[in-house]
């Protein structure tokens, strides 16, 4: 780090009166990992790196070449609001390096920021925008539970709407944080709410995404709430996703719009669109990473399983919402906010990127409602399904060359690792329903 940098950063730690730091990175699961030091040793964090093991943190690396360095990144910087000011707590993300200096291939911000300098050899920033969604549930006996915080439903108030003082509180958070907030309510599910924030590059939003979740779970907690990103967590109601709106700029233009062509869409919109349609399935793996992602994906709860696009129709997997010009966007409807944003925007930059260079144009779009389309209809227009389980959506993960490409061997070997040992302990245990259903009958 230059040394005007870093003593910028010393002189604003004294003015915060910062007396700990936070050294952040992910897991390739999105886990957040932290290792805390006293500001002491702010310098040699900012000059030098914090080494760390890294054998014991899923997916990285195995125990005979464990040494890691943890190396700030001073743009996220940002002290922790529910921390007491008297004794400041900061931190910052880190990039995650090998003791020889390169940067690690299993760190899941180098895999996106190394496919955002792909794209940026045609002149193209990739700019994310997500919608998560998550459930407030209940504390009982001190432990996270499914019940319900309230009964509220899609934008209600209180007295139903009972997390607004939450919410609240959240939006203080992240705004103290640096967050820019749009909008925040209750969503359709009981206990169910969503606060939006204002995109930016994806790499700057990646960063956004693991922040918000850890400010909710924080505050929740401190309200006795159990925030979950689970995608699924009651069977019968809707689930929650994380909506990805995208775009990409080129000379500080949006590359997406053109007044000119069909609907307003640019050439490059539509090449993004085939490539994302053509790789989707393979996306699909780290999008929705977990046994009960695909419990989400059904029919029913509003969550997209059909392989299509449209203008405007929200039972597409891909959908264009309005206005059009400098705001212009894709809407990605799959992902759900237990995948890891680092590689999900990675795998989906590429996926878009290889559509624009190689003119991958995408079918028609269907604008009717495809949740109420038969088989049969949906075998004559094409319209495939998504990955139904993890299984699936891991051998499609293998099968695609450009997003395995894209994450590196070292992130795939390990989603492989995981999935195997996942849907194994999943495809053996005996589940309450089969009790249910067969013990008193057999």
């Amino acid at each position: 780090m230059p040394r005007d940098v870093t003593a910028e950063m010393l002189e604003r730690l004294e003015k915060d009166n910062v007396k700990f730091l936070r050294l952040q990175f992910t897991d390739v699961l999105g886990m957040p990992k932290n290792v805390a030091i006293p500001v002491k040793q702010a310098e040699k964090a900012l000059t030098e790196g914090i080494g760390f093991d890294g054998s014991s943190i899923e997916g990285f690396v195995r125990i005979e070449e464990s040494d890691m360095i943890l190396k700030p990144d001073p743009r996220t910087y940002s002290i922790l609001p529910w921390r007491p000011r008297a004794n400041a707590v900061a931190r910052f993300i880190c990039d995650v390096y090998k003791p020889n200096g390169k940067p690690f291939e299993g760190d899941p911000r180098y895999v996106l920021r190394k496919a955002m300098e792909d794209a940026a050899k045609d002149g193209y920033v990739f700019n994310t925008g997500p919608e998560l969604e998550f459930f407030l549930f209940k504390m009982a006996d001190g432990k996270p539970s499914t019940l319900f915080q309230d009964v509220g439903g899609y934008f209600d108030l209180a007295p139903t709407d009972l997390a607004e003082d939450v919410r609240r509180d959240i939006i203080l958070a992240l705004t103290e944080m640096g967050f820019e907030i749009e909008a925040s309510h209750h969503e359709v599910a009981e206990s169910q709410h969503e606060i939006d924030f204002k995109y930016s590059d994806a790499l700057q939003t990646a960063d956004n995404v693991i922040t918000f979740k850890y400010a909710v779970k924080t505050m929740a907690l401190m309200n006795g709430l159990h925030a979950t990103f689970m995608a699924k967590p009651i069977f019968g109601i809707n689930g929650s996703g994380m909506h990805i709106n995208c775009s990409l700029s080129r000379d500080g233009r949006n590359a997406f719009f053109d007044p000119a062509e069909p609907l307003q869409l640019s050439k490059v919109c539509m090449y993004f669109i085939g490539g994302l349609l053509r790789h989707v399935k393979a996306i699909t793996r780290v999008a929705n990473p977990t046994i009960n992602s695909y419990k989400r994906l059904v029919p029913g709860y509003e969550a997209p399983c059909y392989i299509s696009w449209s203008a405007g129709n929200r039972s597409a997997l891909i959908r264009v919402p309005a206005p059009r010009g400098n705001s212009t966007r894709i809407e990605f409807r799959s992902p759900d906010p237990t995948c890891n944003p680092y590689l999900a925007f990675a795998a989906m930059l590429a996926a878009g990127m290889e559509g624009v260079r190689n003119r991958i144009l995408p079918p028609a779009s269907t604008d009717t409602n495809i949740f109420h389309m038969s088989a049969e209809e949906r075998e004559k227009a094409g319209i495939e399904t998504l990955p139904a389980n993890l299984y699936d959506a891991q051998q499609a993960l293998l099968a695609d060359d450009v997003i395995c490409r894209a994450l590196g061997d070292h992130v795939v070997n390990a989603l492989t690792t995981i999935a195997a040992v996942e849907w194994d302990a999943f495809r053996t245990a005996v589940h309450p329903w089969e009790i249910e259903r067969y013990l008193p009958t057999y």
